[in-house]
């Protein structure tokens, strides 16, 4: 087991490999192969989540039970205890007195042989920005390795959220834009049914390995928050606006089918995926380049057209004071027109 020195220059290599960025997957990746050598571990589950829902997406995962990851899903969010939602750092299964409290382990991984997990959640002022599960079958994960991995989670939370800004960028005129797609669950969370373009657009969120079929499990995510909300676990809404590709975020949403015959809990759920609103489309672009509340607000404003006089008498603000805000605003989203500002955090 590596000793303390160890752990202070992995935690240098996390902060530089945070540093230096990348696409979402791929700093995931790199992240993760730093964390194997720095306390190493069996498998893992890796999320990117809405900032605001909490709910999450596009994992990078190597479970034990694949086959049965609409369960895994549908457990991991009826799980109240050390929930990422409400953690704050690190959780360790096997701090807990009885670890089979633990609906998720009890219910599953306890029979796959899992003998400890490291929750961890990501997530600063701005937003939650993903969670991860490192999963042991050998032992159980030490003080000083949660030590280790509760340090990391800053650098990591701000590397996420980075990542998400960088994905605003103008989309190209001539880009599709996908109609309204449906994908049917059932309460297991079985795929029933979906629209042709439904599976093209989930295997874009999580790229299937060569020769297997696309997993969705970004829409097993979001109707697993519902079961979450109807069983009182958590008040978020099953919603999770997603990165596509080019600039294109979309916005997963699940609810029940009407059918007045069976009970609700046996009614199938319907994920919607649509385009991202404008208006969606711009809170996820103020969180994700850290704007302050004020500037958020600014930033809708000029979204709705409007020269900084006019802004300023909206926000009851001096034009100077919105000139200021702006500047800011510029600095932080590298841009330098309000022209380009808008074009990037629209898309068009």
């Amino acid at each position: 087991m590596a000793v303390p020195i160890a752990y202070a220059r992995s935690l240098e290599r996390v902060v530089r490999l945070c540093e230096a960025g990348g696409d979402s997957r791929n700093l995931r990746v790199r992240l993760l192969d730093e964390l194997r050598m720095a306390t190493g571990f069996d498998a893992y589950a890796f999320l990117f989540t809405d900032p605001e829902t909490a709910v999450g997406y596009s994992p990078v995962a190597d479970v034990p039970c694949l086959p049965e990851l609409p369960k895994m899903t549908r457990l991991k969010y009826l799980t109240a205890l050390d929930r990422w939602t409400a953690l704050d750092g690190v959780a360790l299964l096997s701090d807990l007195p009885d670890p089979s409290r633990n609906l998720l382990w009890r219910e599953l991984l306890r029979d796959y042989g899992v003998r400890d997990i490291a929750s961890l959640v990501f997530k600063d002022r701005f937003g939650c920005w993903g969670f991860l599960d490192l999963y042991r079958y050998d032992r159980a994960f030490s003080a000083a390795e949660a030590a280790y991995l509760t340090r990391l989670t800053a650098p990591v939370s701000t590397a996420l959220r980075r990542s998400q800004a960088r994905t605003f960028v103008v989309r190209p005129s001539h880009a599709p834009r996908p109609g309204p797609l449906v994908l049917l669950l059932s309460p297991d969370l079985l795929v029933l049914a979906q629209t042709p373009e439904t599976y093209t657009c989930l295997s874009l969120l999580v790229p299937p390995e060569h020769g297997r079929p696309a997993v969705p499990a970004s829409a097993y995510n979001v109707a697993a928050q519902l079961l979450a909300v109807e069983a009182g676990v958590d008040a978020h809404p099953p919603r999770s606006r997603v990165h596509l590709a080019d600039g294109l975020w979309l916005t997963l949403s699940a609810a029940r089918i009407s059918d007045a015959a069976p009970p609700a809990r046996r009614r199938a759920i319907a994920v919607t995926i649509e385009e991202t609103s404008p208006t969606e489309r711009l809170a996820v672009f103020a969180r994700a380049f850290a704007l302050s509340p004020r500037e958020g607000d600014l930033l809708g404003h000029l979204a709705r057209g409007g020269d900084n006089r006019t802004v300023a008498c909206r926000m009851s603000l001096s034009e100077l004071t919105v000139q200021d805000h702006l500047k800011s605003i510029f600095a932080k989203t590298s841009t330098n027109t309000r022209g380009m500002l808008l074009a990037r955090a629209l898309g068009a």
